[in-house]
């Protein structure tokens, strides 16, 4: 039971830290869609999803106002629909994209994720059928997102599916080249990616979950900057104390709203992701918090320090007030949902290189990121397996989303508006990795995999 100086706590984070439930996901099985006729799939994966989640923006929107308290999203992830669409007969998979967008559009959520595929020791016909329906998918659809996974610790790094995603970016990129390129911004890159994730636009629907499950992520970046500017001039030991107790309030209201969720909808209860997620809001920035704890501007010597430790309390904080953790949970950050995040890079605080050594202590990677349009496959490529072998060898999650926004050069900036937010257009290294990239093939996996 809250007491009264808990509720006018929690108000007073709604109120004046833009304290929010980032999003309420439903994920959704459709192992029992698949059908040799397309067609006939496609029906089952309209019709399971509209039963399942029809009430789910409802019961949402009430659980909301009944707490007082911001669900600023309801989105429904599903299971990769490379396992779902190999049992058809099409040679493309764009009509299984546009199920899934209409199915979205029906029960009202702004993002499905689980146009995705997992191939990080290999391809299936299927598996490559998705990637390269990628960019047709994307372009077409307005709430579908895609994920390929190309990498796991215990695999290794598959090379030649960074390639060839590589080259799906580039077409997505030039396919929405009059919106900035905002198809990339529906795609991620991931290294050992976890099947629970709630976040967009990396979710899916993981095998070993079940039929239907709601899991929920929870945002406080402002709350969290606000108790650091409280605390004062404390020692570092003090300040991680500090964080640890505002991660566990705000990851307790995460987990009262998803279980409250679930039960009104008949589902099971699945995680809480702990990510701290930035907004374009002022005052709801990861890179503020970082400039709070001490730094000049996120990006300055002590960034990637800091963020370990403020990665670190929030997960130890966080842990204790769920029963079950999962997805990322760690702190995002992607430069254009930022606003500390922009106003570094266009301080010339912040580049892509300081952004990877960052990651190595965060989740979840290099995130909405904009560079040149002109940018080559193989560049970007490299840049992914970068990420990737971050990801890999340090035995986390890790992911890129870039955006190769056509027709734009360093220093122009790209627009998307929302969530989604703006972002400054960064440098690249412009030195080749082409021959590099072009040997193909699979980085083998590192000596410490093996654990059994």
């Amino acid at each position: 039971m809250l007491t009264i100086e808990e509720i006018l706590e929690t108000i007073k984070m709604v109120q004046e830290e833009n304290l929010d439930i980032r999003t309420i996901t439903m994920g959704i099985s459709l192992r029992d869609c698949c059908s040799e006729d397309h067609r006939t799939a496609c029906r089952k994966i309209y019709e399971k999803i509209t039963r399942m989640a029809g009430s789910l923006v409802e019961t949402g929107d009430y659980i909301s106002r009944e707490y007082g308290l911001p669900i600023v999203n309801k989105r429904i992830s599903v299971t990769p629909i490379a396992l779902v669409a190999e049992a058809g007969d099409v040679e493309n998979y764009l009509e299984y994209a546009r199920t899934l967008d209409r199915a979205a559009k029906e029960v009202g959520v702004n993002f499905i994720g689980g146009f995705s595929t997992l191939v990080h020791k290999g391809f299936t016909g299927g598996d490559k059928m998705l990637i390269d329906s990628i960019p047709d998918a994307l372009s077409s659809t307005e709430r579908v997102c895609a994920s390929v996974n190309v990498a796991t610790s215990r695999a290794g790094i598959n090379m030649d599916a960074i390639t060839m995603t590589s080259e799906a970016i580039k077409k997505t990129a030039e396919l929405t080249a009059e919106k900035d390129s905002i198809g990339c911004a529906k795609l991620v890159v991931f290294a050992n990616v976890p099947e629970d994730n709630p976040f967009m636009a990396g979710a899916f629907h993981g095998i070993g979950e079940p039929d239907c499950v709601i899991n929920t992520g929870v945002s406080g970046p402002g709350v969290v900057k606000s108790a650091i500017s409280r605390a004062g001039q404390v020692d570092l030991g003090t300040l991680s104390e500090t964080i640890k107790k505002m991660a566990f309030k705000i990851t307790r209201m995460g987990e009262l709203v998803g279980r409250t969720a679930a039960d009104r909808l008949g589902v099971p209860f699945g995680i809480v992701d702990l990510s701290l997620a930035p907004t374009p809001a002022v005052g709801d920035s990861v890179a503020e918090i970082l400039e709070e704890i001490g730094l000049e501007r996120c990006g300055a010597p002590g960034s990637t320090a800091a963020l370990a430790l403020l990665n670190d309390a929030v997960k130890k904080g966080g842990a204790m007030a769920s029963s079950y953790v999962g997805g990322l949970s760690g702190a995002f950050i992607p430069v254009s949902e930022d606003a500390g995040m922009i106003n570094a890079v266009e301080d010339g605080a912040l580049n892509i290189e300081k952004l990877e050594a960052m990651t190595a202590v965060c989740s979840v990677g290099l995130d909405m990121i904009a560079i040149p349009g002109d940018t080559s496959v193989e560049t970007i490529a490299a840049i992914i397996a970068d990420e990737s072998a971050i990801g890999v060898f340090n035995h986390k999650t890790t992911a890129v989303r870039i955006i190769p926004a056509v027709g734009k050069k360093v220093g122009d900036k790209v627009e998307f508006g929302g969530l989604l937010g703006r972002a400054p257009v960064m440098a690249v290294n412009n030195f080749s990795a082409e021959k590099f990239i072009r040997r193909g093939g699979r980085i083998p996996a590192p000596i410490h995999s093996l654990r059994n």
